[in-house]
Order: C-alpha cells, then structure tokens, then sequence
C-alpha cells in the first residue's frame, strides 16, 4: 500500500520549475542567450499545465472513490442486522 496518493499536479509543476531554473542557469552562465520575458509564459504554462494535471487526477480519482462506493452498497443495510431492527 501506498503511503500518499500520487499527485501529478506537483510532479508537472516541479519539473516546469526545474526547467525554468536550468534556463536561468544557462543564461546567467552565458550558454544560452534569451531574452527575459521568454521566461514568464513558460512560467505560467508550466502552472497551467499542473493545474490541469490537478484537475484531471481529481476527477479521476473522484470518480473511482464514486465507482467503489456504489459497489460496496450491496449488502443489507445496518438497520436490519443490528438491535435496531425495523419492526
């Protein structure tokens, strides 16, 4: 069993972020010339991409805890099998 769900909003979020630091890192070293504001929209595509990675897993997993559950309301209901029984 897993200690934590997965989250994959994080995972895209953390590897936008990586990529963007190593751009920084290449520019600030000379490597790669680039202006500033290419930065900003690969910023704010890597938070709407883990946005929507967040969105997704959510209705995913929603939908599963959904699926469960209504396969788990099969049995009698507690109100017929205990002390309080329907008369």
């Amino acid at each position: 069993m897993l200690r934590h769900e997965f989250r994959p909003g994080r995972a895209v979020a953390g590897l936008a972020m990586l990529g963007l630091a190593g751009g920084y890192a290449a520019d600030a070293a000379g490597a790669w010339e680039v202006p500033w504001t290419f930065f900003l929209p690969m910023f704010l595509g890597g938070l709407w991409l883990a946005a929507t990675a967040t969105w997704a897993a959510y209705m995913l997993r929603r939908r599963r805890d959904a699926r469960k559950a209504s396969a788990e309301k099969t049995a009698a209901p507690a109100s017929t099998s205990g002390s309080h029984a329907i008369k």
